[in-house]
């Protein structure tokens, strides 16, 4: 695959295969080529795991992974929403340098160009057999509502790196409600197509907000255009009634075929890196009929519990299948946590004294802790020894960690903002970063040192009046942040030192300019 390249090179910037801190890759481990199965959860916060410290519900599978592994408590995502915190994942780029990234449409364009070299790339590149499972939220096809969804929709994860996939079209609240393999619609009928607006509705065809008396799930704000299985919509859908998701089995269908795939690599000669991206526990959250009323927090906590499950499963495969031993395992979060995000599913009421991000102010969406600290656990049997690191790190970082292992030369042009961290990924006593950028939903920026967070005065409200969230937005006043001693950044102490809001105002400002922002 020919792949172009929009940004400068970045010197620096480009990969190699010393770590960040100038040591080398153990003998040991460089030119190995591990399995490499990523589990990338949706909108599950740091306080949502048991293995976290939450006493409200219990998550044994992951909780089994943890002790297994090493458990970050300072790792993050690289923005406090979905579309962007995936394409930052998967391009090693931050998603604020590059405009349309920000949440996807369900008929959006496809968002990562296929001239993108990506982590796919990456992993086929030495050799790995490659499948992106589950939620996808970042577009397909070349132009946004132009997409035949009855046929082959191009380009698709094909084309950015991906052997095989089987994704949501777009992502569970949004139309269509359909799965696609290898870029086609699962289950379609010729005399049955599928028909797709973000517009306006089709003549005849019922919404949330004109039949409210057709739904089983109602809206708390927005998601009221198309009913599908009872529950409306963001964006209308005519057709394809044989192609549509029941919710309830979204994650049985996701893990089904995560087991497939792993099935097939059964004494394959070729390693491989499984993308899986579940939908738990993003709204609509309809877990299936086994984990109704478990958690005792609603559909919320029920839709935990079906991750849980999912994990397991997962787990499970990979040991019945003699794939255990050399398989690195990644468990990590898109964003933090949103307890009310479009539905009256009884999350906020059922609540009780559960903390979704634990002692971290925000959430989706927000420029807070909340937003961007998320859950991570890393296992690799026999290599990595057990424990908690608290170091700083940031997803935006397996690119390059991953290509250093396997000796792979990153394009200097390729993931510009991937920093090689193997060692600190492999090991809970290695320094991690000494700064993650953090993003926002209006696009604003912070920046921590793991200690003191910096946070601009930047324009935007103070508050998401719809969730109920924290957005962190201060225009007319900068804000500063210990979070050693102030976690929860109640505390704004910018006034007591300018010398330290200086400093973390230049290391912000260098990352800013040290790419080339270009529109497409």
């Amino acid at each position: 695959m020919n792949k172009l390249f929009y940004f400068l090179p970045l010197g620096a910037m480009a990969c190699t295969t010393c770590s960040s801190s100038g040591k080398k890759i153990s003998d040991e481990l460089k030119g190995q080529r591990p399995n490499v199965l990523l589990i990338y959860a949706d909108d599950i916060g740091y306080g949502d795991l048991s293995c976290n410290g939450t006493s409200s519900v219990s998550t044994p599978n992951v909780d089994k992974l943890a002790s297994e592994g090493i458990r970050f408590t300072n790792a993050h995502c690289a923005a406090a929403t979905s579309t962007p915190s995936r394409y930052a994942l998967l391009t090693g780029e931050y998603a604020w340098r590059r405009k349309g990234t920000g949440i996807a449409a369900g008929n959006a364009a496809m968002i990562i160009k296929p001239d993108r070299y990506t982590l796919a790339d990456m992993f086929k590149s030495a050799g790995y057999r490659t499948g992106a499972i589950g939620k996808w939220h970042l577009g397909l096809g070349a132009e946004t509502g132009a997409q035949d969804w009855n046929g082959v929709v191009r380009p698709n994860p094909a084309d950015i790196g991906f052997d095989y996939s089987y994704i949501m079209a777009a992502t569970a609240d949004r139309t269509p409600c359909m799965f696609m393999e290898n870029g086609k619609g699962v289950g379609l009928d010729p005399n049955d197509p599928v028909y797709v607006s973000y517009k306006e509705n089709f003549p005849g065809e019922p919404t949330g907000k004109d039949n409210p008396e057709l739904l089983r799930l109602h809206p708390s704000h927005g998601h009221d255009q198309a009913i599908v299985n009872g529950i409306s919509r963001i964006g209308y859908m005519k057709g394809g009634e044989k192609a549509r998701w029941r919710d309830e089995d979204i994650a049985d269908s996701i893990t089904l075929h995560a087991i497939r795939f792993l099935e097939r690599q059964q004494g394959a000669t070729e390693p491989f890196f499984l993308y899986l991206a579940t939908n738990d526990i993003h709204v609509p959250r309809v877990p299936h009929e086994r984990f109704v009323g478990k958690s005792g927090l609603g559909a919320r906590g029920d839709a935990l519990l079906s991750f849980d499950w999912s994990v397991g499963q997962i787990m499970g495969t990979l040991q019945r299948l003699g794939l255990d031993e050399n398989t690195i395992v990644i468990l990590s979060s898109d964003n933090g946590a949103v307890i009310d995000d479009g539905y009256k599913d009884q999350a906020v009421e059922l609540l009780g004294d559960h903390k979704a991000t634990g002692v971290y102010r925000g959430g989706k969406y927000s420029i807070f802790e909340g937003g961007t600290r998320v859950p991570c656990l890393l296992r690799w049997k026999g290599k990595v020894t057990s424990g908690v690191s608290d170091q700083l790190m940031s997803q935006v970082d397996w690119f390059a960690s991953f290509a250093s292992m396997l000796g792979i030369s990153i394009p200097q042009e390729g993931a510009p903002d991937s920093r090689n961290y193997l060692d600190s990924w492999l090991s809970a006593t290695e320094k991690g970063r000494d700064f993650v950028v953090q993003q926002n939903i209006q696009n604003n920026l912070a920046i921590t040192d793991g200690e003191w967070k910096y946070i601009p005065a930047a324009k935007g409200a103070a508050m998401n009046k719809q969730t109920n969230t924290e957005l962190g937005n201060l225009p007319e006043k900068d804000q500063l942040y210990n979070l050693k001693n102030d976690p929860g950044e109640k505390n704004n102490v910018v006034d007591e030192h300018p010398e330290l809001v200086e400093r973390l105002r230049f290391e912000l400002n260098k990352v800013i300019e040290s790419g080339v922002y270009y529109k497409r």
